[in-house]
């Protein structure tokens, strides 16, 4: 399981990072090959900064294991209490320079969970979302009509499963407003056929590609001046805030002694909080919340 589940992971990060670089015109990427002290984790974190489109662009595989699973994990799975665990994934953030082209996440993981004497327990999850900061409906169904395509050879009701409950996880109820227009979001994936489970993966995995980029392509040239640039920075405070508040993985990391470094380079290089900050009425700032921060469906 685990052998079959890195290769794939590795490769999925090689060519993103190798879609980020055709952009960019430029092999940009600060590979950071690392393994913890302890033994308890290894991984390979790539990194770009400053490019001309992205401003960052991390994509991280990471492979973490321990004796005890952390709270953010047993509290939601009991049966979980006391056994040795190995986690493996990709995590990526895409961080653009222009605010006409979303904020982008993407991470599919694979858990076994084991206990002497007993059946392993494992499980595969992940999924991705798009956080635009000037929405175009035609950029967002192209978004939801790929992810609905990866879900597609899986039956009928995956996507607007997996659809509802990204709308639902990316919530952030202290604002009372979503992190972005959705995409999917799915864990605790297992049962008996790993097979299936595990193509699963990999049709997510391998649908954020064509999801993503043919929008960065289109949005990446558009003139903007200072009020987008600012719009934009006061929108990544909530990425910020949704990720250190909310965000499962990032808190099975911290909790788990991950790498911090890596755990934390899904953050914006420059943000903004402005307090009490208000939008013009009839101004596409916001046409964001009123059109695209409703949940809806888009195909």
């Amino acid at each position: 399981m685990i052998e079959q589940v890195k290769s794939y992971l590795l490769e999925l990060q090689k060519n993103i990072c190798q879609q980020v670089e055709r952009l960019e015109d430029a092999e940009s990427f600060v590979i950071d090959d690392w393994q913890k002290e302890s033994g308890a984790g290894y991984g390979k974190t790539n990194v770009l900064s400053n490019g001309k489109v992205f401003e960052r662009a991390g994509v991280n595989f990471s492979c973490v294991e321990g004796s005890k699973m952390p709270g953010s994990a047993t509290a939601l799975r009991p049966e979980l209490e006391g056994r040795n665990y190995k986690a493996l994934g990709v995590s990526l953030v895409l961080h653009p320079q222009n605010p006409y082209v979303p904020t982008s996440h993407a991470n599919v993981r694979f858990f076994i969970a084991e206990k002497a004497g007993e059946e392993p327990i494992w499980w595969f999850g992940g999924g991705f979302d798009l956080t635009p900061y000037y929405g175009f409906d035609e950029d967002v169904i192209h978004w939801h009509t790929e992810a609905k395509n990866a879900c597609a050879p899986f039956g009928k009701d995956v996507y607007p499963k997996y659809k509802k409950w990204c709308d639902e996880y990316f919530y952030m109820k202290h604002r009372e407003e979503p992190r972005g227009v959705g995409g999917l979001f799915f864990d605790d994936l297992s049962g008996d056929n790993f097979d299936q489970s595990f193509a699963f993966m990999q049709s997510v995995g391998d649908a954020f590609s064509k999801a993503y980029f043919p929008i960065v392509e289109k949005r990446k040239d558009t003139p903007f001046g200072n009020r987008e640039r600012n719009f934009q920075l006061h929108r990544r405070g909530r990425y910020v805030e949704f990720n250190l508040i909310y965000d499962r993985g990032t808190l099975f990391g911290l909790q788990s002694g991950g790498r911090t470094e890596s755990i934390l380079m899904s953050m914006p290089p420059e943000v903004r909080w402005s307090y009490q900050f208000e939008v013009k009425e009839g101004s596409e700032e916001e046409r964001l919340y009123a059109h695209y921060l409703k949940p809806k469906e888009w195909v």
